[in-house]
């Protein structure tokens, strides 16, 4: 017998639980959406922003009679967010989430949550800017959500949340955790890791050079700007959780820097323009299957 989702809860109203709140009121209207943030402040700005039908002060009433529940809380505390939640879930609520590391989540859950079905989910999604004002409700829209359910989780669940982010524009794929974890640590955490670190050496050469770092940037450091403004938290917990597979990475990544070092050492032409050559095809690859605008300069608006 299929699952239907008619409650949803949100625990977590930020960028993404927002967004989610908000998709949810233009995509699926007929769903009822309760929402909680562990902040009075953000619960505040959600009830002013009309984010979802109900706003709880307290994380397990925001979770009675849900059919599906969606932890959108940074990676570090989904432990705990489970536990708050745990007295006021239905027998048959769907656990979910939206992190971006996964096997650590799914193992947090399940210790958390051992009689409820959990089927773990990353919407590989969204901006550097956080808080409840900051969600839209196409953010999903072609983008992929990754779901990483257990060995023995039911199959109906899987798909009853894997039409839940269908109907909210996202394209859904199903893989093993610890895969997930290494394909997201080179496509996501790395690249992260690596502007803060570009970022945060500009800045301590911003003194040095009287600010031409900041005054003179160009596109290229302006993107790592970009991306280096995300959430500190949600990406602190993010390396904490997936530290193996970034790591690992990371290890793979120094070893091609210290290639590319000794090409621009000995002077070898052919062997910087062959690999730009192979680099600029990824980015021709990300544009054809629709991940990214393909105007001129990234899109911006001038």
């Amino acid at each position: 017998m299929a699952r239907g989702v008619e409650r949803v809860a949100i625990i977590g109203l930020g960028l993404i639980g927002s967004s989610i709140a908000r998709a949810i009121t233009e995509r699926m209207p007929q769903v009822a959406v309760t929402g909680h943030d562990a902040s009075e402040e953000v619960r505040g700005v959600a009830h002013r922003l009309g984010l979802c039908d109900r706003i709880a002060d307290d994380p397990a009433a925001a979770v009675a009679d849900a059919d599906l529940v969606i932890l959108a809380v940074p990676v570090g505390g989904m432990a705990d967010a489970a536990a708050a939640i745990a007295p006021g879930l239905a027998a048959h609520a769907i656990i979910s989430d939206v992190g971006s590391s996964k096997a650590g989540v799914a193992a947090a859950l399940a210790k958390a949550l051992p009689d409820h079905v959990i089927i773990p989910a990353h919407p590989v999604a969204g901006t550097e800017n956080s808080g409840p004002a900051a969600g839209f409700a196409t953010l999903f829209d072609g983008r992929w959500c990754i779901l990483t359910p257990g060995a023995d989780a039911p199959a109906d669940a899987i798909a009853a949340v894997a039409k839940f982010w269908e109907a909210l524009g996202a394209k859904v794929d199903v893989m093993d955790a610890a895969h997930h974890d290494m394909v997201l640590a080179v496509t996501s955490h790395l690249p992260h890791l690596i502007a803060y670190t570009i970022v945060g050496t500009a800045s301590e050469l911003e003194e040095v050079t009287e600010s031409e770092v900041i005054k003179y940037s160009a596109g290229g450091f302006r993107d790592f700007t970009r991306i280096a403004a995300s959430d500190p938290v949600m990406w602190r917990d993010v390396f904490l959780a997936n530290k193996d597979a970034v790591l690992a990475t990371l290890q793979r990544f120094n070893e091609d820097l210290t290639v590319l070092q000794q090409a621009i050492r000995r002077g070898d032409a052919d062997k910087l323009e062959d690999w730009f050559t192979r680099t600029r095809a990824i980015r021709r690859s990300i544009i054809a299957e629709g991940q990214d605008d393909p105007a001129p300069d990234f899109g911006r608006k001038h």
